[in-house]
């Protein structure tokens, strides 16, 4: 991950260290002065949203309206909830026709607790016609929960938030280095499925990314009463544009897909209230790796995420680390990734990481998994990945 020099007062560097064959891929964070307590002025403030009901209206922006407007929605009326209208009429879902107005306040943390995983992304086709090109099932990995707090141990690491057809619904994501814009990145990586329907729908809407979500992994009552800062310790940050591959839009399905070997995405985010970067506010970001390297020869992979579908309630993340084998989803495709691991719904989008030399870069994406999650499977990142990635930083990255 980036190592910058973060506006807090000390600053933070994801190390990784791996050992034999099925290491232990550790991401913390080392801190150079100062003591545990990071400058208040330098956070949000806990209570800097306006507050707007959900889907109260919000002043959206002229070309956003113009865009709406070419659609035949009413950008009025999206502001007052109109967003929830997923018609077919309304549902946009062209690889041009993203937008993600944003609707001040709808992300409370009462709402972001009650957002559900989408369960069935992991329910993915029980066999394929793999060619033979798939190595055996992998022994499972108990997923182990990360050091608290997240933002001192995986600091690029956090949740999205988005709403669909059939409610608000949770991923996972990773923040990745820019390089057209050094240092100052406002770039996420996920999965497609996170951000756009495929071949069922269009893109979601009100998608937003949470970095180090709920930083001192409370649960129960005391979850229930963290306060805001607790919750979001960065604030909100929300995509003003999204960039999956045409493969996962024209065939992805959350049922099973051959797409599933191309679920991966791109996100341009802006703070919700103003404000730094992405990339200055937490302190790092992870180059991300386009070399697809040979499973066979990648001592460790470690997965991270915030599972949300039982035994695990979203509000914790964890990790798993393992050695990677191959998964054929078609003879004619290209091979995923797969791990032995326990996680579950609602880690989807989150980033594999393994060690290059010195540093940690970002390999995969969490994109699938058989029903008993006894193994999670992430799509290689080749020459599709990257073109996905160059479009959202030539578009956004001097932003």
């Amino acid at each position: 991950m980036r190592s910058i020099r973060p506006p807090f007062s000390r600053a933070r560097r994801l190390t990784v260290a791996a050992t034999g064959l099925v290491a232990a891929l550790a991401l913390t964070a080392t801190g150079c002065g100062g003591g545990d307590e990071d400058s208040a002025a330098d956070k949000p403030a806990a209570d800097s949203s306006q507050g707007a009901d959900e889907g109260g209206k919000v002043e959206l922006p002229g070309d956003l309206k113009d865009k709406l407007k070419d659609h035949g929605i009413d950008a009025d009326k999206w502001a007052e909830g109109g967003w929830k209208d997923f018609g077919k009429d309304k549902w946009l879902r062209e690889a041009k026709d993203f937008v993600n107005p944003v609707i001040d306040g709808l992300w409370k943390p009462e709402r972001m607790k009650e957002a559900k995983d989408p369960g069935v992304t992991l329910g993915a086709k029980s066999s394929y016609d793999d060619g033979g090109y798939s190595d055996p099932d992998p022994e499972p990995k108990q997923a182990q929960r990360e050091k608290t707090p997240y933002h001192n141990h995986a600091a690029p690491v956090g949740k999205i938030f988005f709403d669909a057809p059939e409610g608000p619904m949770v991923c996972s994501g990773t923040v990745v280095k820019d390089p057209r814009n050094p240092g100052k990145s406002n770039l996420v990586w996920t999965a497609g499925h996170c951000v756009h329907a495929g071949q069922e729908g269009g893109w979601y809407r009100n998608i937003a990314f949470v970095p180090s979500y709920n930083d001192n992994g409370k649960q129960g009552a005391a979850r229930d009463n963290a306060t805001r800062q607790e919750v979001q310790p960065y604030g909100q940050y929300w995509a003003d544009w999204v960039a999956t591959s045409n493969e996962w839009i024209a065939n992805g399905s959350h049922s099973g897909s051959d797409a599933f070997a191309y679920d991966y995405a791109v996100m341009h985010v802006q703070p919700e209230q103003g404000g730094k970067s992405l990339e200055e506010t937490v302190g790092n970001a992870l180059d991300v790796d386009f070399t697809v390297p040979d499973a066979r020869e990648v001592g460790t992979m470690g997965a991270w995420g915030y599972p949300a579908a039982p035994p695990y309630d979203g509000e914790i993340m964890h990790k798993c680390l393992d050695r990677p084998g191959n998964l054929s989803i078609g003879a004619a495709l290209p091979t995923m990734y797969r791990i032995g691991c326990t996680m579950t719904g609602g880690s989807s989008g989150g980033g594999w990481f393994r060690v290059v030399g010195d540093k940690t870069k970002l390999v995969s994406n969490t994109s699938m998994g058989p029903a008993d999650s006894t193994w999670l499977a992430g799509p290689q990142l080749g020459q599709g990945a990257q073109d996905v990635f160059n479009l959202v930083s030539e578009k956004y990255g001097s932003r």
